[in-house]
């Protein structure tokens, strides 16, 4: 349990201390600043505390916000400042500078609007101030309309209450439990109703996690459903779909409604997005095939150009991340569109965000067959590749920035380099100028996957072309990645092991290996999402044993080329099976031990608009 504690003298007809007891503290009066020292000093190492002055006036989501969100080591609002244990040093220090130092006056500063906000008497907000002071990055949430304030007198207090009374709080949190930023569909035909979803399930105990598991749940039974190749099986599956989708959205705004976040729910709730739509293209192609048609290669060719996509917005994000100087004309333009709101919602329907994409593949899924679904589906992706793609060419060859070694780093971790690719650039030593980066990068996926989808299988020649994309991604990895464009080399590097083990398959002519090489794919492309997932929760990337026994981009791709020319087509069938397996083992243990025993800190994914 969380401790708070209130100090200086309880106001009558305050219901301050209920407010804190409902939101999980257990609540400590303290009179002055020595006393709150020696309460401070008894609490648990291991326990949250908060200080709140007596005096506070404000909503109950105010409180709520500014004292329990898990993701912030300390946090405030006017009249509350917040320290995890972690930060328990810190705040401990702050309130004994505080104690031996003179009392402030009775005098209210105000906010810009003009409401009482921070009383420099308020021993919460001078603690605040000092941890500030001390560089502590003191979290202060938006409040918006919520109304958090200390009154300095009577009159004062009374108008305080008088603006809590005027905005209904509940109101408030049900609107921000929505992200402010998605997608056409999302917005318009699912928020208006999942927020009341994750109302109800925050009421009755239930957690983010456990909707997330509902979800997962849901879209594998739609899964199956696809996977039965009947006409009613293929509507269940549509309508199992949209309200797998529906929960998806449900877990996150009941992250945001309760503030509920951790670092496992941000990987559960990322990775199983993936896991939901790949395992129903799965099943869309088990379905085909008990309808005598083989859709594998477009299921496997979905999932490939899907997952090429979401490295691309990775990668440019991670390249930008912290980039300085980090404006274009390009990007001034898009700000300009984003002020004609028709354009804002055009825009974000036309790169095909998971919940456009979802829909869509529910209704072709219930009218249509597999084979028009993957077409449309590849037709659309494609498109919204080549729009977003391009924008950030642009971007990137426009801007005056300066990438910094934390990008580079994480450009580096994402392209996945092997011990293959690490010996040859120990030889090589120097990297290539400029946009040379990207351009071998491209090159030496253009020749590995052409020699193996443009030549008869059990040749020579994609060993060969896999030796040259072993060197071209060496060289391309030999220096930082700090260039305009080298946040293209991760999603060529995808393309090209991905396209390969596609080509190979296809190539092998024998029933059984399209679909080993959709596991194979589907393992890799996890351990790829894993990466990205542990970047951006700032926990490093995977352990170097794990890319070392898994292989890396580059030796994993040589690896199914000599595979597939000393084998034959059933055997390549059994060997694509096996190492799927054996990389899905692997990664999936490393994987679960790291996010379920992580120190990272806590988060809660927004979600890909992709």
């Amino acid at each position: 349990m969380s401790t708070a504690i209130v100090t200086g003298q309880p106001v009558p007809g305050s219901s301050l201390e209920n407010d804190l007891r409902s939101l999980g503290f257990d609540v400590r009066v303290a009179a002055d600043a020595a006393e709150t020292e020696s309460l401070l000093a008894a609490v648990p190492a291991g326990r949250r505390v908060a200080l709140v002055d007596a005096r506070f006036v404000g909503h109950l989501h105010a409180l709520r916000l500014g004292l329990t969100d898990p993701r912030f080591p300390v946090a405030a609002v006017p009249g509350a400042v917040t320290a995890q244990p972690d930060a328990r040093p810190a705040l401990t220090r702050a309130v004994a500078r505080e104690t031996s130092a003179p009392g402030g006056t009775a005098t209210a500063r105000a906010t810009g609007g003009g409401a009482p906000a921070l009383a420099v008497d308020s021993l919460a907000d001078r603690v605040a101030d000092a941890l500030d002071a001390d560089g502590g990055a003191v979290h202060r949430p938006e409040l918006g309309s919520l109304v958090a304030a200390v009154p300095a007198d009577p009159q004062a207090r009374n108008e305080a209450r008088q603006a809590v009374s005027a905005v209904d709080d509940e109101a408030v949190r049900l609107k921000s439990a929505v992200k402010s930023r998605d997608g056409f569909f999302t917005t318009f035909f699912i928020s208006p109703y999942s927020r009341y979803i994750a109302r109800w399930c925050a009421r009755r105990g239930l957690t983010p996690n456990q909707v997330t598991t509902a979800s997962l749940l849901t879209a594998l039974i739609a899964a199956g459903c696809a996977a039965t190749g009947t006409r009613g099986g293929f509507v269940a599956a549509g309508v199992l779909l949209i309200a797998s989708f529906v929960l998806d959205c449900t877990d996150g705004q009941l992250a945001r409604y309760a503030l509920k976040y951790s670092t496992l729910g941000a990987w559960l709730d990322a990775t199983f997005d993936r896991a939901k739509e790949y395992a129903y293209y799965a099943g869309l192609a088990l379905g085909a095939a008990r309808g005598g048609d083989d859709v594998w290669a477009l299921a496997l060719g979905a999932m490939i150009l899907q997952t090429c996509r979401h490295v691309v917005d990775f990668s440019f994000n991670e390249a930008n991340h912290d980039a300085t100087a980090n404006t274009s004309p390009t990007a001034a333009l898009s700000d300009k569109l984003d002020s004609v709101g028709w354009t804002v919602w055009l825009r974000r329907m036309i790169v095909l965000p998971i919940g456009e994409r979802w829909a869509m593949i529910a209704v072709l899924t219930a009218v249509t067959t597999p084979r028009i679904t993957f077409y449309v589906l590849l037709v659309g992706c494609a498109f919204a590749a080549a729009y977003t793609t391009a924008g950030r060419v642009l971007r990137s060859v426009t801007r005056k920035a300066r990438r910094t070694d934390r990008a580079a780093q994480a450009l580096a971790d994402l392209a996945d380099p092997g011990p293959l690719a690490g010996a040859v650039r120990r030889v090589a030593r120097k990297g290539l100028p400029g946009l040379a980066v990207p351009a071998v990068a491209l090159l030496g996926g253009a020749v590995v996957v052409a020699c193996s989808a443009l030549t008869d299988f059990g040749g020579p020649l994609p060993v060969a072309g896999a030796v040259v994309y072993v060197l071209t991604s060496a060289l391309a990895v030999a220096r930082p990645l700090k260039g305009a464009l080298d946040w293209l080399v991760p999603p060529f590097f995808r393309a090209a092991e991905y396209g390969t083990v596609l080509a190979l398959a296809g190539k092998a002519g024998v029933n059984g290996a399209l679909p080993a090489a959709f596991g194979l794919v589907a393992a890799v492309a996890y351990h790829h999402y894993d990466t990205v997932y542990r970047i951006r929760g700032s926990a490093g990337a995977p352990p170097a044993w794990l890319v070392r026994v898994i292989g890396g981009q580059e030796g994993r791709t040589l690896l199914v080329a000599v595979l597939a020319a000393v084998l034959t087509g059933a055997q390549f069938k059994v060997a694509l099976t096996v190492l799927a397996v054996a990389v899905a083992l692997v990664v999936l243990v490393e994987s679960i031990r790291f996010w379920v025993s992580a120190g990272a800190p806590a988060v809660h994914d927004e979600g890909e608009t992709a």
